[in-house]
């Protein structure tokens, strides 16, 4: 006589059985959500670029992906900052020009409340920049800040020793009082790295050098007046910057835009950047200089 088989056996069996499904289902979800970027229909990709620019990393990766990316046909760079280190915006024009210079895919500036000083370097190359009416713009140039705190030190007694070996190796030192000689070196360095922006913005507008250096002293432009320099092409918001970037393109439907997660919660990204300045303030923070495309507001 067969001997019957156990019923909570089989439940445990088909509750079992049902998991491995399950898991072998969501397997699949998420390897199609991971390659979503890389299937279907034409797209264009929105890359952010806000906040001061201290590094270029995770933007150049963006663009090196979203640039191999064959169903991605056109990069939107939505610019919200007022520029940074030089290092940094040069390294983000460079991967731009690239994208440009390949012919492969379009690359459109969408301007939000700044792109200011090495915001807009990077945005030069491209093959159309969008700004708002009042859009914030322009400060090309390049500058370097210093904090002296001699008279500080000698208040409280204390005295600071170097030993160097040339008379330029502690420039910019806070300890002690710029030469003249030391001001020539730096004002040469800032006099070839604000050439390199000037000869940068005149062959991505296609402008004359005389022309930009006229209006290349620091100040700064709204949209509107951007675009009667010749320093962007049109007037709009971020939608109608993603509809010319289409149209560009050549995508006849609406497309998928692709979105960069973000590597931080925003809030996150507040609240350490305000605690930052309170704990450090700027004359002590940019006691280590640097060279910066950046608007001072």
């Amino acid at each position: 006589m067969e001997q019957k088989k156990n019923p909570l056996w089989r439940g445990v069996a088909a509750f079992f059985s049902l998991l491995l499904l399950s898991f072998f289902f969501l397997m699949l979800i998420g390897v199609w959500l991971g390659k979503r970027e890389e299937l279907g229909p034409d797209k264009i990709a929105l890359v952010r670029i806000e906040g001061v620019l201290a590094s270029s990393r995770h933007i150049l990766a963006q663009l090196d992906k979203y640039q191999k990316n064959d169903t991605v046909k056109a990069i939107v760079l939505r610019v919200d900052s007022p520029g940074g280190g030089v290092g940094p915006s040069q390294e983000i024009y460079q991967a731009v020009k690239e994208i440009v210079a390949a012919g492969k895919k379009k690359v459109v500036v969408s301007m939000g409340a700044v792109a200011a000083s090495g915001g807009y370097y990077l945005a030069c190359p491209a093959h159309l920049i969008v700004a708002n009416p009042g859009t914030i713009t322009g400060s090309i140039g390049v500058l370097m800040e210093f904090a002296n705190v001699q008279e500080l030190f000698k208040k409280v007694g204390l005295k600071t020793m170097v030993l160097k070996t040339g008379p330029h190796k502690d420039i910019g030192s806070p300890t002690r009082e710029m030469t003249p000689e030391d001001r020539a070196v730096i004002q040469e360095l800032l006099d070839d790295v604000y050439d390199q922006f000037i000869r940068a913005v005149a062959e991505g507008r296609n402008l004359e050098i005389e022309q930009v250096r006229k209006i290349a002293d620091g100040r700064i432009f709204s949209g509107r007046k951007a675009r009667e320099l010749g320093l962007v092409d049109e007037l709009g918001n971020l939608p109608d910057t993603l509809e010319k970037a289409a149209q560009l393109a050549g995508i006849s439907k609406r497309p998928l835009t692709i979105i960069e997660e973000e590597e931080e919660h925003p809030l996150l990204r507040m609240l350490q950047g305000a605690l930052n300045l309170k704990l450090f303030p700027a004359e002590l923070r940019e006691t280590g200089f640097s060279l910066q495309y950046r608007w001072r507001q």
